[in-house]
């Protein structure tokens, strides 16, 4: 191989194992997902997990008085094999972007029918719906965000607060 072509390649494959460093030096929240049975059929969330570092959560990461993207980096996705009820909005089965609207007095799970986007493009009138959650009091407070589906109900912990709703077959 002559000298030049051995230094071209050797620039190409600097090249690329810069790149590849950037990319697994990314500070993104680590991916999480939660899944259960719902008439014998699938309903998964996916999501990526931010933690409080230290930051107000509720009021601060997660704001009153706007819709919050529930997670961190890419939109978090509800994907249903079959249709639900998720507390009285009926959802069809299908894939779904979810977010929080939250206040002081309470949180409502904002079900949108937009996906495939970065977690902070909101499009409201792309919403299904938006339910009422109810609001427990954690008894110590969670550092990462945690999203849980089980036991027919879909639960998010973050800071002091876990947020709840029923989830069935509908």
């Amino acid at each position: 191989m002559r000298p030049i072509a051995l230094l071209l390649c050797a620039f190409a494959i600097l090249a690329a194992d810069t790149g590849n460093r950037r990319k697994t030096d990314n500070k993104q929240s680590p991916p999480a997902d939660t899944s259960m049975k719902v008439g014998g059929q699938d309903v998964t969330i996916e999501y990526n997990a931010p933690s409080a570092r230290g930051r107000k959560v509720e009021g601060g990461l997660i704001p009153y008085g706007e819709v919050w993207r529930l997670g961190a980096d890419s939109a978090t996705t509800l994907t249903t094999n079959t249709n639900l009820k998720i507390g009285d909005l009926s959802v069809p089965k299908g894939v779904y972007t979810l977010y929080i609207a939250a206040s002081e007095g309470g949180w409502k799970l904002v079900v949108n029918k937009q996906k495939g986007q970065w977690g902070t493009e909101y499009n409201e009138p792309q919403d299904l719906g938006r339910v009422p959650m109810q609001l427990t009091k954690l008894s110590a407070p969670a550092e990462a965000l945690k999203i849980t589906l089980h036991q027919g109900m879909l639960d998010i912990e973050w800071g002091s607060t876990k947020a709840s709703v029923p989830v069935k077959q509908g």
